[in-house]
């Protein structure tokens, strides 16, 4: 089994711990690994970093210079650059646990998945919010619609690439600066026969730096995951029925957080659901989505 680690960066000096941790971590037994590090700054910025890294490591480390501040050139760069049997997919600001490769492996022998998910768990410094971190609003965890699960994210998965049909896709360049770029991706490759699953053992953990320590950034955030969630509706009728539902849902939510008004985090809970809808109905009607990435 091979597998190659894509992990996108920019202006990121934390890209080295990342690397580190996964030198650090386990192995699936009989695997072989290579680290495929994509700079996507509009200098090599990071290739000296990268390299200095590298003359540490066991593992196998390629560098890439993809220039365009624009997450999905980067992601496709690295999938241009793959050469294994499977991708795994990493954020450049991430500590991996040391079971995180071997439980998505696991998870996806026993399944018999195109694509595994695990979750990224928020580290909280000493001066974030109380209401942030008894709500733990920044973690990042993969789940199933019912008993099905429709699409994923990139910043813990596994994907089978080798022998798949999906190996011309690409993500969506005009996503690169607002995100979603990787939820509309794997609703793609789901419509195309991918099944999908999720490791609820595979862990990844970040830092939340200060700057998105707010109510404020977290709704601009929930509103993106709800622009880019209307990539599930294809037709226009699809795209119809999904407004309507998301519509009543965002009232019904925002009703809640009042009566929630005393309690911080309850009151950021419903705040954040009722804009997650309220970005739906802005994705169906296909709105322009801000660029968060990139600067």
């Amino acid at each position: 089994m091979r597998i190659d680690i894509c992990i996108c960066t920019f202006r990121r000096p934390q890209v080295t711990d990342t690397l580190a941790s996964v030198e650090a971590a386990e192995r699936p037994e009989g695997a072989a690994l290579r680290l495929v590090v994509i700079d996507n700054d509009d200098t090599p910025s990071a290739k000296a970093r990268v390299r200095d890294a590298a003359q540490d490591m066991d593992l196998p480390v390629h560098y890439v210079h993809a220039p365009g501040a624009n997450i999905s050139i980067a992601r496709n760069a690295g999938l241009d650059a793959a050469a294994a049997d499977w991708i795994a997919f990493l954020d450049d600001d991430e500590i991996v646990d040391p079971d995180w490769l071997t439980a998505l492996v696991a998870r996806q022998q026993a399944t018999g998945a195109d694509a595994v998910f695990g979750h990224s768990r928020a580290i909280y410094g000493s001066d974030a919010p109380a209401w942030i971190v008894a709500g733990d609003f920044h973690s990042q965890f993969a789940a199933p619609r019912g008993d099905v699960v429709e699409t994923g994210h990139t910043c813990n998965a596994l994907l089978r690439w080798g022998d798949a049909p999906w190996r011309d896709e690409r993500f969506d360049i005009a996503r690169g600066r607002s995100g979603g770029e990787d939820t509309e991706f794997f609703f793609r490759l789901r419509r195309m026969g991918a099944r999908y699953a999720i490791a609820d053992d595979s862990i990844v953990r970040e830092e939340v730096p200060a700057i998105r320590a707010s109510l404020g950034w977290l709704l601009k955030r929930r509103f993106r995951i709800g622009q880019s969630y209307a990539a599930v509706a294809q037709s226009g009728l699809d795209r119809a029925r999904l407004f309507a539902t998301a519509a009543l849902k965002a009232l019904y939510c925002y009703a809640r957080a009042l009566p929630a008004w005393p309690k911080p985090d309850r009151r950021a809970f419903w705040l954040m659901r009722g804009t997650m809808h309220a970005g739906v109905c802005a994705g169906c009607l296909r709105l322009r989505q801000a660029a968060l990435y990139g600067s």
